[in-house]
């Protein structure tokens, strides 16, 4: 069953001199119950545009996504606790404490002061947060900050991980950390947008795929219907092969 659907999306931002850019065109896909579907393009693709429509961080220009069978823009608040949002561009409160991040994220929840205790210890333990959840963020590595950043996405429990470019910058030890804990979010039943530029980490968590370039979603499917497709044996060469198939219908 689809926990989540996009449905026809379509963002054009309204540039100077009247000059409009359709930064997403006509993206559709649906993403079911411990599903994890990987989100594959270069920068400037659109994906990030399409996943913050997705999250109900910004309005489509047209179309719709729709959570559990209902549209989402009949009633944001609703989804948005349905959904955890991981972006590149969020940052932590650098003056709390990450225990203190949590409290204050966990009541913009609205979740009850124990329950936020417990969610706090569930969440330090399953991201190994133990040595710095009482140091304050602006003091943290760059691992430490992505985990910090994770807690915060997962304390209310959400049934959508809308995660973007989670690994970015990360070290190996710490990319391990994150990818186990999409791995568990996935066994937990959780539905899971995952965009990323590491296209070993999507043959290795991916369940299904979509290939994006130039704002449209080029294929969807599995790794074994894309490389059928694409006639080539890894993600990287089917994105090229298809993209360069594009071009050539094009002109």
């Amino acid at each position: 069953m689809s926990i989540l659907q996009a449905e026809s999306l379509r963002k054009v931002y309204h540039g100077a001199r009247g000059r409009n850019v359709e930064a997403v065109r006509d993206a559709s896909f649906s993403v079911g119950a411990g599903e994890i579907f990987g989100l594959l393009g270069p920068n400037g693709a659109g994906k990030t545009t399409l996943l913050r429509m997705l999250g109900t961080i910004i309005t489509p220009t047209s179309g719709q996504c729709v959570i559990q069978g209902r549209p989402a823009a009949e009633d944001p608040h609703t989804a948005r606790r349905q959904i955890g949002f991981l972006s590149g561009n969020t940052k932590l409160y650098g003056r709390l404490t990450v225990r203190e991040m949590l409290r204050y994220f966990g009541r913009l929840y609205g979740l009850e002061d124990g329950r936020i205790r417990s969610r706090t210890e569930a969440v330090v333990a399953m991201l190994d947060m133990g040595p710095f959840v009482d140091r304050r963020c602006d003091t943290l590595s760059t691992g430490q900050t992505q985990r910090a950043s994770i807690a915060r996405v997962i304390l209310h429990e959400p049934s959508i991980l809308i995660l973007d470019e989670p690994t970015l910058g990360l070290d190996i030890l710490s990319s391990r950390t994150i990818l186990d804990f999409i791995r568990r979010a996935r066994d937990e039943g959780r539905s899971i947008i995952f965009s990323t530029h590491y296209m070993t980490e999507a043959e290795m968590l991916c369940d299904r795929i979509g290939l994006m370039h130039e704002g449209s979603i080029l294929a969807l499917g599995t790794l074994g219907e894309l490389y059928e497709r694409s006639g080539t044996a890894n993600v990287h060469d089917a994105f090229m092969a298809l993209v360069y198939r594009t071009a050539e219908v094009a002109e």
